[in-house]
């Protein structure tokens, strides 16, 4: 089981408060599990939070309904779907507590997705000068099961405009999938590679797509013949190819 830690930091500037997805730090607490599934057989779950610094921790909840906009952007909203407990606690050093988590109402055609925020209450700091304490915040992905799960997706449009290579990426069926990378290739007419390039990936929501965008460079555009393109996710593979003619290397 993966754990996710988190530290505290101090600046200069003032207080900062950052979401962190998917990166572990060391420090002074951690989160786990980094996500929880819910439907009818799992209707209720627990989070734990563990405090491994030497001095008491505060943290509050948030629940947000977590949507996905036309460009794929991660967009939060206030819901009520969600019931957790507690709603602040305070854990002292080296111990740890529980957030009891469940969802009000069940299946639906798509999967439903939310995000838990665990956020971290900073202690007044007799610190020197303008020196404050950044206060760090973890969403707790949770996924509710569908009636009928189905993980499908396809590549929609591939365009090369001014020497910039666009791929869609369509999430088509009633759950999630994770985009590992997308993986760029060029060929010219022999098919010999003129340019790699990987980009990273994100999860993608029910219903939703994302946009991904390389740039190739003048003179490699120039000479290359032909793109392929392969999305590789946590279930699967996509591929696709775009035929380049030099005109799509202009400005």
């Amino acid at each position: 089981m993966k754990i996710f830690s988190f530290v505290k930091f101090l600046i200069i500037t003032g207080l900062l408060f950052f979401i962190l997805p998917l990166a572990a730090f060391p420090g002074d607490w951690s989160v786990t599990p980094i996500r929880l599934d819910l439907g009818r057989d799992a209707k209720s779950g627990v989070i734990n939070v563990s405090n491994d610094a030497p001095e008491k921790l505060s943290v509050q909840m948030k629940a947000k309904e977590w949507s996905q906009d036309a460009a794929g952007k991660d967009q939060y909203t206030d819901t009520a779907d969600l019931i957790f407990f507690p709603k602040i606690m305070v854990i002292d050093k080296k111990e740890g507590r529980v957030i009891r988590v469940g969802i009000k109402s069940l299946a639906a055609a798509r999967e439903k997705t939310y995000r838990l925020f665990v956020e971290e209450i900073p202690e007044p700091k007799n610190a020197v000068g303008a020196s404050v304490a950044i206060a760090i915040k973890f969403g707790v992905p949770i996924f509710v099961k569908p009636l009928k799960e189905e993980v499908k997706g396809e590549i929609g449009k591939i365009a090369l405009l001014g020497g910039v290579l666009s791929t869609e990426v369509k999430n088509t069926g009633t759950v999630h999938f994770r985009i590992n990378s997308v993986n760029i290739k060029g060929k010219n007419s022999n098919g010999e590679e003129t340019i790699k390039t990987e980009l990273n990936g994100w999860y993608l929501l029910s219903g939703a797509s994302r946009t991904y965008t390389t740039s190739f460079p003048k003179d490699v555009c120039a000479k290359t013949a032909k793109a392929e393109i392969e999305v590789k996710t946590d279930n699967f593979s996509l591929n696709g190819k775009l035929d380049i003619d030099k005109a799509m290397c202009s400005p």
